[in-house]
């Protein structure tokens, strides 16, 4: 065996970066494993660096270790706080290249070791041990962790180690996050534009969704110069080759709007002028848990009795040619049970991020980015106290695990929160 650790978080993304801090913080020896060749998930290879939300109606409801990276990153590009206002959600953006660095940073000076371009290959549960077997770009590599947290946002790990997880029948679609230029949106013709798109999807030259949600309007994305809005219906992500159909078929959808556009007066010089690395994933599977979050759940803004954190968003569930979304009442505050994020057959396992257990439309909220940072951070705590005294992690007391959470700057339920500047 190469290394035991105390814990080993997989998939670096934004619930794997909070969870890998807070277990070396709190003096586990820890792994980081992450796919990729950076940190941060949909906030870097995803594109969607605006992270939410962190604040709701005022309220600063979600802190700790994802809270203070994002201010560190704000501190580097000479920002403050943005107006937060009486609101749900709140958007902070940070320059996807300052947060990947500082992911860097605070995971080393937490003690937590890291891994980039491997993933894990094997798993099992023996003699209270997980015994994985990792594939790194010179082959395989064998390690041991006392607990484990799928940090994938597929729940990979979960799955590996043999346990069931819950797909839907219909996925939300996949986006492609681009930065698209070389006209003038307000020099444009859109009506002349959209009846020729709309011919040329007759002719199935183009597709419905590829200017994204707003029900084929080629507005939509001309007037935005892209960003988060080309859909891909149709796709899953958990797999690897759910992840190549997806990166295909984003490809595909962008030269597709690239060559009917080149053809458009006033859009002769349209150019991609970036694109994101990955293909971002809103929906994929979600573990067999002890506990489930349903709709009314997380619209009632249940307080369980095992609630470690909260998720502040909306529901927004994305269709072909459209969004469902759907605006919380005011001053509602959602939380996550810690049952929801341990497979129900598991042995010192848990899981953070969008693969955790809840219907289709809670899902739609929990899984944005602040969210998955809160979780992480709680999933860390909680495998951090399990390991020490040598339980199961729904066995670690509440008010040990709040504690713990609160010494490194975590907000847990029912807390009121802070104050939007804090």
């Amino acid at each position: 065996m190469d290394a035991t650790y105390d814990i080993a978080v997989i998939g670096g993304g934004a619930a794997g970066l909070c969870a890998a801090v807070q277990a070396a913080r709190a003096g586990c020896r820890t792994l980081l494993v992450e796919k990729t060749a950076l940190l941060g998930g949909t906030i870097t290879s995803g594109g969607v660096n605006a992270p939410a939300s962190f604040h709701a109606w005022g309220r600063l409801k979600i802190a700790g270790i994802g809270w203070e990276l994002v201010r560190r990153t704000l501190r580097e590009m000479g920002h403050g706080l943005p107006d937060v206002g009486d609101k749900l959600p709140v958007h902070i953006g940070v320059d996807a290249v300052l947060f990947a660095a500082l992911a860097d940073e605070m995971v080393l000076e937490s003690g937590a070791e890291l891994l980039l371009h491997t993933m894990v290959q094997r798993a099992a549960f023996a003699d209270g041990l997980w015994r994985i077997e990792l594939c790194t770009k010179t082959g395989p590599r064998p390690v041991a962790a006392r607990a484990v947290i799928d940090c994938t946002g597929d729940a990979n790990f979960v799955t590996l180690a043999g346990l069931p997880v819950e797909r839907s029948d219909v996925l939300q679609p996949g986006t492609p996050v681009v930065r698209v230029g070389g006209y003038d949106r307000d020099g444009l013709d859109y009506d002349a534009l959209q009846a020729d798109f709309e011919r040329a999807v007759a002719a199935g030259e183009m597709r419905p969704s590829d200017p994204g949600w707003d029900h084929g309007k080629i507005r939509f994305f001309l007037h935005s110069y892209g960003g988060n809005r080309i859909h891909l219906p149709g796709i899953g992500g958990d797999t690897s080759a759910g992840r190549t159909a997806a990166e295909l078929e984003a490809r595909r959808a962008m030269l597709r709007l690239y060559r009917w556009c080149r053809r458009q007066k006033g859009l002769e010089n349209f150019r991609f002028e970036w694109a994101a690395p990955e293909c971002g994933i809103r929906e994929t599977v979600t573990i067999v848990a002890r506990k489930k979050i349903t709709l009314a759940d997380f619209e009632s803004g249940r307080v369980w009795d095992d609630s470690v954190c909260y998720s502040l968003y909306n529901i927004d569930i994305h269709c072909e040619q459209s969004v469902d979304y759907r605006r919380l009442a005011h001053g509602v505050f959602p939380t996550i049970p810690l049952g929801a994020m341990i497979p129900k057959d598991g042995r010192r396992l848990l899981a953070a991020g969008r693969c955790i257990s809840g219907d289709r439309e809670s899902l739609s909220a929990y899984r944005v980015e602040a969210s998955c940072m809160a979780m992480g951070q709680a999933a860390a705590a909680a495998a951090v106290l399990a390991v020490r005294a040598d339980v199961e992690p729904d066995e670690v007391p509440m008010p040990e695990l709040r504690a713990l959470l609160e010494a490194h700057g975590a907000i847990v339920p029912p807390s009121e929160g802070l104050a939007p500047d804090a």
